[in-house]
């Protein structure tokens, strides 16, 4: 009897020995399973190389080090921090001068909203070695195509520094805070169209162009920041939220060497945003992108910067929106390749300089997601694409005549490319969902790998230690016919004779993609916790989002929040239907534009749905920006029942289930109030629900312990709830 207790007792030691290991949410949101990468990889223009931005952790100092493209061997290291004291804070950036012989080198940098920062700079010249504090505290600074001169934006203000002199020159001076801009895009423009930096230099180095924004007409937005202070301070910035004053934007052109700027005509357009700008390879023609309010009709200018004058070279015009993209490249003679939707995919086009269209380079049911350059020698341009299924990316090279396609990468998954200068070898990052980002060398004239250089091997061996289910795709069809793209993680002990609870998480909003083979981000680890707990985790991509041609991403227009839940309801449906599935028990989960439709989706599917968590959600769509939502649904005065009937504000009498709504008090993006002026919608119509408040936290609540906290509390409500 003894005996065979002891083997009983060895058998299940051995078991436990190698059972599968739990997942926790401490381990997730510390970063233990954060894959390596080549930090601000930067391909050289002039020379066959690369740079990385390395970290040594015995020294705890970093170094920018120089690779060559062909062998991967490092070729010198340009600068290490620990050789210079003034760099003891450690590189947050840098960036090289055209001749590559400079580099402008950022640290104390410090985060204004999601774009935009401050930061020290250093000047630090490659032959010489000398290291030089040049600037402190700007914003955007950028050196002049001959590399004598950096531009850089202070206090809304535009300057010029004299590299040789050390002079600074002041380009504006009617910059203000909370009026006038100068050179840097406002909260909005940032936001939306992202850039921040809003002046270009143009090719002779001798003029540059900016857009100034007067905001002085735009309503403002005020936060309380609490810290640990006896009063709380105040926040206040100019945000224009839908149907509101947006800033007056004009364009500029300052001569450096008479001291002198002229303000470019656009009299032709009212109420219009310049999405873009930047010079072409001619010194005097400077090129722009303005868009109507509605952002369905885009001209592309080309302005005589001696005379002023603009002309239109190209016009884009949308039933639903036109999107913006960093797609336009000039070439040697100033023709120019660019990216349109107006074939109902998105694919690469090339035009003369004078805006004549010459060829469509790509054609075809899928879409261009990338446009990596263009090899001048072999006229071939290198892109990026959902040719061979919408949630995989592939690398492509294509002869600009539309000719001589070939397929590069050869792996199934999410493949992206950095190509040499000499467009000889091409840097593939690829991953799926069962394998960690790999980093390889290829050639670029047929994809053929030549070496490995990051393999993430260590964190594909520590995962297999916790034996985690697969996410599996599939696609979807819900009883109306929509095919939708899914995923689908179950536990890994699943048994098909049981029922489980079902977690649903999505985001949903237009031209966003969640169900892709990529590897898995914290939330993919999260859900795969879940699953060891005996959940079933799933996501569906409804209407709206992206990568399936135009007409399927914009079918939301001027209704958002319409199909993207009748979407999410009729796939909780099919799924509750599966045999192994307890329809009683689906909940549903998503932050931002996802924390408004899992708010939607509990209120409108009450039936269907048992619980949702809501962060930072909006809630009503008169709360959020002008051209995000205007873009979608154009403004509430033309709009208002597509606002309203769409908002879940105005649907919380339906509340059945289980709610916990999260949001962070600093919010500069989707503000509080969104979630205050829900919470007494919830409160008149005398529901219970659940919520959480992070103060000071911005629109990602993150910082110490934050995350590990917030994912601990959803945990909890998920397990007392589904």
């Amino acid at each position: 009897m003894k005996l065979k207790q002891t083997v009983v007792l060895f058998l299940l030691s051995c078991f436990s020995l190698t059972a599968q290991q739990k997942l926790s949410v401490e381990e997730i949101y510390s970063g233990a399973f954060r894959p390596e990468a080549m930090d601000e990889l930067i391909a050289m223009k002039n020379t066959n190389q690369y740079t990385v931005l390395n970290f040594d952790r015995t020294s705890r100092s970093m170094q920018i080090d120089l690779y060559d493209f062909a062998t991967l061997k490092k070729v010198s290291t340009l600068i290490d921090t620990k050789s210079f004291p003034e760099l003891a804070d450690g590189i947050d950036s840098y960036v090289f001068s055209k001749d590559e012989k400079q580099l402008l080198i950022a640290n104390n940098s410090n985060p204004i909203f999601r774009h935009s920062f401050t930061a020290d700079y250093f000047l630090y010249n490659l032959t010489t070695k000398k290291l030089t504090k040049v600037l402190e505290q700007v914003q955007e600074p950028t050196f002049s195509p001959d590399g004598s001169k950096i531009g850089f934006a202070k206090a809304n203000n535009l300057f010029v520094y004299d590299v040789a002199s050390a002079k600074v020159t002041q380009v504006t001076s009617d910059g203000k805070k909370n009026s006038i801009i100068n050179g840097i895009t406002d909260w909005v423009y940032e936001e939306e169209f992202a850039f921040v930096r809003a002046y270009d230099w143009s090719a002779d180095s001798k003029k540059l162009a900016y857009i100034r924004f007067d905001e002085s007409e735009v309503p403002e937005f005020s936060m309380n920041v609490f810290k640990k202070n006896l009063y709380p301070t105040v926040e206040t910035f100019k945000y224009p939220k839908a149907g509101e004053k947006n800033a007056l934007v004009s364009l500029h052109v300052y001569d450096v060497t008479s001291a002198t700027a002229k303000v470019i005509n656009l009299g032709n357009y009212n109420d219009f945003y310049i999405a873009r700008m930047e010079w072409t390879n001619d010194a005097n023609v400077l090129s722009a992108q303005v868009l109507n309010r509605h952002q369905d009709n885009l001209d592309l200018l080309f302005i005589d910067s001696t005379t002023g004058t603009a002309k239109v070279v190209l016009n884009e015009k949308d039933k639903a929106y036109v999107d913006v993209t960093d797609n336009l490249t000039f070439l040697k003679d100033n023709s120019f390749i660019w990216t349109s939707e107006k074939d109902g995919y998105n694919h690469i086009y090339l035009y003369d300089k004078t805006g004549k269209l010459k060829n469509q380079v790509t054609k075809g049911n899928w879409e261009v997601t990338a446009y990596y350059g263009f090899d001048e020698k072999n006229k071939t341009i290198f892109y990026q694409s959902v040719e061979n299924g919408s949630i995989v990316r592939d690398v492509y090279r294509i002869g600009l005549d539309g000719k001589n396609k070939i397929k590069l990468s050869k792996q199934v998954g999410t493949n992206g490319a950095t190509l040499s200068p000499n467009f000889e070898y091409f840097i593939n990052r690829y991953s799926s969902a069962t394998q960690p980002t790999v980093y390889t060398l290829n050639s670029a004239k047929d994809g053929k790998q030549i070496q490995s250089i990051v393999d993430n091997k260590a964190l594909a061996e520590k995962i297999k230690k916790y034996d985690l289910p697969v996410k599996e795709f599939f696609e979807l069809t819900t009883e109306k016919g929509h095919k939708l793209n899914a995923w689908m993680i179950k536990p890994k002990d699943f048994d098909a004779t049981k029922k489980y609870p079902v977690f649903m998480f999505q985001y949903s909003g237009p031209g966003s993609q969640e169900v892709a083979n990529n590897w898995l981000d914290s939330n993919d680890m999260w859900f795969m916790m879940l699953a060891q707990q005996g959940y079933i985790v799933a996501c569906v991509d409804g209407r709206g989002t992206g990568f399936k041609g135009a007409a399927f991403k914009k079918c939301t227009q001027k209704e958002l929040g319409k199909y993207e839940v009748e979407d999410q309801i009729d796939a909780a449906k099919v799924i509750g239907n599966y045999a192994y599935v307890d329809k009683t028990r689906i909940g549903i989960f998503g932050w931002s534009y996802g924390g408004f439709m899992s708010s939607n989706c509990l209120f409108k599917g009450a039936d269907v749905f048992k619980m949702a968590i809501a962060v930072a959600p909006v809630t009503n769509w008169r709360f959020y920006d002008s051209i995000y939502t205007e873009r979608y649904m154009q403004t509430p005065q033309e709009n208002a029942s597509g606002y309203d009937d769409n908002s879940p504000i105005n649907h919380v009498s339906k509340l059945k289930g289980n709610f916990l709504l999260i949001h962070g008090t600093a919010d500069d993006n989707v503000h509080v109030q969104n979630t205050m002026q829900m919470v007494e919608a919830l409160v008149q119509a005398n529901k219970q629900f659940d919520w959480a408040i992070y103060p000071d936290k911005n629109h990602g609540i993150y910082g110490g312990k934050t995350r590990i906290q917030l994912y601990n509390k959803m945990t909890n409500f998920i397990k007392e709830n589904l």
